[in-house]
């Protein structure tokens, strides 16, 4: 069978879970005897991030030709130089002139939208034309609306999930217009399935989705009873973890630092450690010096073995506002350590059972609260942190895969 794997935006040169995940059953799908390809469309040079199986295609199908109207960036000058601020002021006023007219030529911003979507969306069936898949895997449902707008297909089309549903097609989380959100509803009508992370991820499909509903949770890495994190060991150093890109308006790793500038002075053989990269670096680290604590708290860029900086490490912090199901958290409880987020978060409270395999805060003062808990007892660490690794196993990847095998042979031809 050809399965055509579908993520229109991030995979080339991403590192992120849904690049993972991509990848992850791309190389299933090859396993099981299946002609596979994944189809993207950036303007960037560069390939996968995570190994692919010899044999999987990787296909980017941006062009030049596919015609998109942009508009221009405004930019305000910052600096003193009285000739470099005229010189920007002329240009903004440019911008906004051309951003005028460009506006009015396509009928407002939501005829600006519907334009450039229209013509990827060409782009996109030109392709599957010439590929000719017995299967689509859409890997969000920004993909999903990418190659069926305006467009009809007979070939059944899976949409994974990697989120809460409603993320992908709501303003909960961002700006979308009414528009937006409309075109991205309208798309699950052309879904013969869709895969979802929890069962109580079903509650938040919208009305416009009538096809088969899978629950298939991503795959966590597991590890043998003597392989986890020993939590009772005495060091003289203890340290708090987290892992992810430095986003604080979803990963909050602001709110980390900040619980644990609280404690720091109480637990002064405690360190607070960040791994991973993102556009919010600087943020983080003026906080830090803010604080006074780059003797304490650290920001070490990006890991390729995340796995032996979580075996490193006596807790997990996961502070995020929202999740899909907060991967490195798992992966962290798999290892044996406890996890420590809120409990409004979804996926986090999906994965933490509260005083079972870490805890779930209901605001900072909690997190601080529980956080004293965890680094002043090693006893609770380890209780806590095996239960978490037990948790896990239902996620073993192996369970994951077989469901999914499941569900494309139903659409075997």
């Amino acid at each position: 069978m050809k399965i055509l794997v579908i993520q229109h935006s991030g995979f080339i040169n991403g590192s992120g879970g849904t690049e993972k995940i991509a990848s992850f059953l791309a190389n299933h799908f090859a396993a099981l005897g299946h002609d596979v390809e994944i189809a993207t469309n950036q303007n960037i040079s560069g390939g996968a991030v995570f190994p692919l199986t010899e044999g999987i295609k990787l296909t980017n199908i941006f062009s030049s030709d596919i015609v998109q109207e942009n508009l221009k960036a405004l930019h305000n000058y910052t600096g003193k130089n009285p000739f470099q601020w005229v010189s920007f002021k002329i240009k903004k006023k440019q911008a906004k002139i051309f951003n005028k007219n460009l506006l009015k030529k396509m009928n407002g911003p939501d005829g600006l939208y519907e334009f450039n979507l229209k013509k990827r969306a060409e782009a996109w069936k030109k392709y599957m034309d010439s590929v000719n898949p017995d299967l689509i895997i859409t890997m969000s449902t920004g993909s999903l609306l990418e190659i069926t707008y305006q467009n009809q297909y007979t070939i059944p089309i899976i949409n994974s999930v990697n989120g809460r549903p409603d993320y992908d097609y709501s303003d909960i989380l961002w700006y979308r217009s009414e528009k937006e959100m409309s075109l991205l509803k309208e798309s699950y009508k052309h879904l013969s399935a869709v895969q979802i992370l929890f069962d109580s991820y079903k509650d938040f499909l919208p009305d416009t989705f009538t096809g088969k509903s899978v629950t298939i949770s991503n795959p966590v890495p597991q590890f043998e009873n003597d392989e986890i994190v020993d939590l009772t060991i005495i060091k003289e150093k203890y340290k708090i973890l987290h892992i992810g890109t430095l986003a604080t308006d979803c990963k909050q790793q602001h709110v980390a630092i900040d619980t644990f500038a609280e404690v720091v002075n109480e637990f002064p053989n405690w360190e607070l450690h960040f791994w991973g990269v993102g556009n919010d670096f600087d943020l983080l680290n003026k906080k830090i010096k803010n604080y006074q604590l780059e003797y304490k708290i650290f920001l070490n860029g990006f890991t390729d073995h995340p796995v032996s900086k979580l075996k490193e490490a006596d807790l997990f912090i996961f502070p995020s506002k929202y999740e899909g199901f907060g991967l490195a958290l798992a992966e962290a409880m798999s290892v044996g350590l406890p996890g420590l987020g809120f409990e409004t978060c979804s996926g986090v409270n999906e994965l933490i059972k509260h005083n079972i395999t870490g805890f779930l805060a209901q605001d900072p003062q909690e997190l601080i609260f529980y956080l004293k808990q965890l680094m002043a007892d090693s006893s609770l660490r380890s209780e806590l942190g095996t239960n978490a690794h037990l948790e896990m196993k239902k996620f073993a990847p192996e369970k994951m895969l077989e469901k999914w095998s499941l569900l494309i042979e139903n659409f075997r031809l």
